[in-house]
């Protein structure tokens, strides 16, 4: 599997982006850029030819360019962010994937939805509902997704549904049952370890804040590539947040 990553890159303004969940610690924007310039290099060696969404410097959580749009086919559903200063972020974004083809659609109000709460597995898409996700939006998103399911999910204590599960390339879910409760869901030794990005295959790529959850996964089986985004993860950010996949 192969085809586009869309990503963004972090501004100066980074270390003011939302926390939540977690207590405010000092972010490095220094360092942000160069984890940032890493980990769209593992995106690129894994074959993924990477696009930029333009620069939004005033706009601290931009580089989180998945809570901005969702792409089911070459249907790019741009979001309603739960959080009103981060919509701002969308219209460069819908710039971007007309750009790439795409027919781009809105989450409009009273819905919201941020695409962090959004995991689609094969045919399912689950939706977590969040304070960034309310019941309209998901409504709305399953209005536009007639081929997919779409399953809404209660969570607690996390930020987005794929802050606490992701999937993995045969389709396990994979996550923290304090925070989710889904049938069949694996749990990994560290928190981060929930988090997973596809690459293709059976690649994965993972924060490197997981070592012992990327050995059990080698052991099942998949090649696990790891990089260092510990100046997001101070931002309760992980690495599916980082880049949206769009697959040829």
């Amino acid at each position: 599997m192969s085809g586009l990553a869309l990503v963004r890159k972090p501004g100066p303004r980074i270390a003011e982006g939302i926390v939540t969940h977690i207590q405010r610690e000092p972010v490095d924007p220094e360092r942000a850029r160069h984890q940032h310039d890493a980990y769209v290099g593992a995106l690129a060696a894994a074959g993924w030819r990477v696009t930029y969404a333009p620069d939004a410097d005033e706009l601290p959580d931009a580089p989180f360019v998945e809570d901005a749009v969702v792409v089911s086919g070459r249907l790019a559903v741009l979001t309603r962010p739960g959080a009103p200063e981060r919509r701002p972020e969308v219209e460069s974004v819908a710039a971007a994937v007309r750009e790439l083809g795409l027919k781009a659609v809105r989450i409009v109000p009273p819905g919201t939805l941020d695409g962090g709460d959004v995991l689609q597995v094969g045919p399912t898409v689950y939706v977590g509902r969040s304070a960034r996700t309310n019941d309209e939006g998901i409504a709305q998103l399953a209005g536009l997704l007639p081929e997919r399911e779409v399953v809404p999910v209660d969570m607690t204590g996390v930020l987005h549904l794929k802050s606490a599960v992701t999937a993995l390339p045969d389709g396990t879910l994979i996550g923290d049952p304090r925070h989710v409760d889904l049938p069949g869901l694996l749990a990994p030794p560290e928190e981060s370890g929930a988090h997973v990005v596809l690459l293709g295959g059976g690649r994965v790529l993972m924060a490197a804040s997981a070592p012992q959850t990327a050995a059990m996964l080698e052991k099942r089986g998949f090649i696990v590539t790891k990089v260092d985004i510990s100046e997001f993860e101070r931002l309760e950010g992980c690495v599916t947040c980082l880049s949206v996949l769009i697959p040829d």
